[in-house]
């Protein structure tokens, strides 16, 4: 989306919108602060209104975002929480007091802020130059009009204005930088004594009551989960598709009847020179500027490209002398299309009024349309016959299709003979299934599928199932080939495994014990170096921790090293008990700048993120603010 050039282009502010990062809904500043009276609002704050349609359109966003980000993971049912519709509205509150609060200082981003930032974003660039062609093509992909994009951009940098005024003012004395940097940079040179529970194996014995016991105690870890085979049929358009043939007859007449789909449209090439009605310029004076220029250009035409870069305010193609490159119709806005497209080559138009403001134009070139032949379309032409054929016919068969496995349950036999479909066969389908499990099992990994397979319907009766959609234009029918009840796996079949388990845990108690008894014998001996089979010496900090476990680098430096040698010990995955022997404790020869300029910059977001959530406390004082929690609450019944 365009507007993350926006919001992503300064590090502290992206850090704090990500806080509030909700999106606007077009109703302007203005709308915020007065009172919408429309139906049941969700929340006030002040005067101000959060109604139910701005939540929805909040609620979808954080929707597609997650959906977004976790993929195959997504859970509708499991996000839609009290407490994540919650968050949301509290959200929307954070905005709504910045919005009120930059309305009341009367802080706005300007105009000339507002082109500034537009003509920078990357997607609206073409040759490193602005295009206007590539922002209407941009706003129209996103069902925005100018003035929509324009006024929830102008909300954007005003936030930014306002989160930068508090986030960035966040200082960090070099001092303490300089402590941090010491802190994170000491190094500690340590050797290991590892004591691993395979070293105490074979003193562990457990008898069989200890077995038996823990398999009574633990029975659901040895549940076998309810599970089916399927024999199911799929029913898709892509299939019939594949079935469906067209005459070349067919393809000529089509051809023939729609010449203008299969033409190229005509394009435009024009230099304009944009003079902005804005708060510095009224549109008298504008109108009377662009007169003037029209005035000079009639005496003058060829001096176009030079008054262009002198007076056009367009800073996408002023420097370019006006020119906006080739363009079809439905890219500009239509009194500017209007005007290119009655003018001649070399013809300079007179003044034109747009939402932008007043355009001088002239046309530079023209492509003229142009009719692909059949040979060049057949491919695509008789793709899209056979489409339309086969989309006729999946719609009477669908129906078909669903009312036999309905009225002849019993078999899926009729549905295979009266389409030409195959009996498909599933390998075991669990009852209930994640999301990532539901992804592997393809067709079959549909909720609904699973639900209807494992319905009394199904398994008792031994129907079929409904006929269900399991991707645009595709159904499937499904019925149960075998099935297993939920059980518990013998304890003869499992007594290897508890037994293993047992004794693993058991030489892991063994192997802290021993090690624990080690350090307790090095500790009386009052640090003094003691020989045992230690490994090679190493050098830690906690930048670089050499591939340790966390929680081996938080004993070594919580140890007190005010005389060397020093001993911690930690437990570490698989139940080793590792000793660390601490021998010199040093600081790098070379200090490194580059990290001491990033601890400085993260140490001031992080304070000025306190900053900042300390701001909006103060905000949510001063406001008077009401939830109305009965209403969120139905919202998600």
């Amino acid at each position: 989306m365009i507007f993350d050039a926006v919001r992503n282009n300064k590090r502290v502010v992206q850090v704090f919108l990500a806080l509030i990062t909700l999106p606007f809904a077009f109703w302007g500043v203005d709308s915020y602060v007065r009172d919408s009276g429309a139906g049941t609002d969700l929340a006030s704050v002040g005067d101000s209104k959060i109604t139910m349609q701005q939540f929805d359109q909040a609620w979808r966003v954080q929707q597609d975002r997650l959906r977004q980000a976790l993929g195959a993971n997504f859970d509708a049912a499991a996000v839609n929480t009290p407490e994540a519709r919650l968050a949301v509205l509290n959200a929307l509150v954070d905005q709504r007091l910045l919005l009120l609060e930059a309305s009341k200082g009367r802080l706005v981003a300007s105009n000339d802020q507002l082109r500034d930032v537009i003509s920078k974003i990357p997607a609206l660039q073409e040759d490193g130059q602005f295009s206007m062609a590539r922002y209407q093509a941009a706003l129209a992909a996103q069902g925005m009009s100018q003035p929509q994009f324009e006024a929830q951009l102008r909300q954007d940098l005003t936030l930014q204005q306002l989160v930068a005024a508090i986030g960035d003012t966040a200082i960090v004395a070099s001092g303490t930088s300089d402590e941090m940097l010491r802190i994170q940079s000491e190094e500690r040179q340590v050797a290991e004594l590892r004591f691993t529970p395979e070293q105490f194996a074979g003193q562990v014995k457990i008898d069989a009551a200890a077995l038996e016991k823990y398999y009574e105690e633990n029975k659901q870890r040895f549940e076998i989960p309810e599970q089916a085979k399927a024999d199911y049929v799929v029913l898709s358009l892509e299939a019939l598709m594949d079935k469906v043939t067209v005459s070349e007859v067919e393809v000529s007449a089509w051809y023939e009847g729609h010449k203008d789909r299969y033409q190229t449209a005509e394009e435009r090439r024009a230099s304009h020179i944009l003079i902005l009605v804005d708060a510095n310029l009224d549109e008298g004076k504008a109108k009377a500027k662009a007169d003037g220029i029209l005035r000079e250009l009639q005496e003058s035409p060829g001096k176009f490209a030079e008054l262009a870069k002198q007076h056009s305010q367009d800073p996408g193609s002023a420097q370019k002398g006006g020119d906006l490159g080739f363009f079809g119709r439905g890219m500009m806005v239509k009194p500017f299309e209007d005007a290119v497209f009655k003018l001649q080559e070399g013809e300079i138009s007179g003044v034109v009024r747009s939402d932008f403001g007043f355009h001088i134009i002239q046309l530079t070139g023209t492509k003229a349309g142009a009719q692909r032949a059949l040979t060049d379309v057949r491919s695509e032409l008789e793709d899209e016959l056979k489409r339309q054929a086969a989309s006729r016919q999946f719609a009477e068969a669908a129906e078909v299709f669903s009312n036999m496995v309905y009225e002849q349950p019993d078999s899926l036999q009729p549905v295979v003979e009266k389409f030409d479909l195959k009996v498909q066969h599933s390998g075991w389908l669990p009852r209930d299934s994640s999301p990532p499990a539901l992804a592997a099992l393809g067709e079959l990994g549909n909720q609904k599928v699973l639900t209807a397979l494992f319905s009394a319907d199904s398994l008792k009766n031994k129907r079929n199932t409904e006929a269900i959609e399991v991707a645009p234009n595709v159904l499937l029918s499904a019925r149960v080939a075998e099935y297993q009840a939920a059980s518990s796996r013998p304890f003869a079949e499992v007594r290897g495994d508890i037994e293993a388990a047992l004794k693993a845990q058991e030489a892991a108690v063994l192997a802290r014990q021993a090690g624990e008894a080690k350090l307790s014998a090095l500790l009386q001996q009052g640090g003094a170096e003691v020989k045992a089979d230690w490994s090679p010496v190493k050098s830690v900090s906690r930048v670089d921790r050499q591939q340790l476990p966390v929680a081996a680098l938080q004993a070594i430096f919580r140890a007190n090293v005010q005389k060397l040698p020093a001993y911690v010990g930690a437990e570490v995955a698989g139940g080793t008990y590792v000793l660390y022997q601490i021998s010199k404790v040093g600081q790098p020869a070379v200090v490194d700048e580059k990290r001491r300029e990033a601890l400085q910059r993260e140490y001031s977001t992080v304070l000025g993120q306190e900053d900042f959530a300390a701001y909006l406390s103060g905000l949510r004082s001063r406001y008077k603010i009401d939830i109305n929690k009965s209403a969120l609450d139905s919202k998600q019944r």
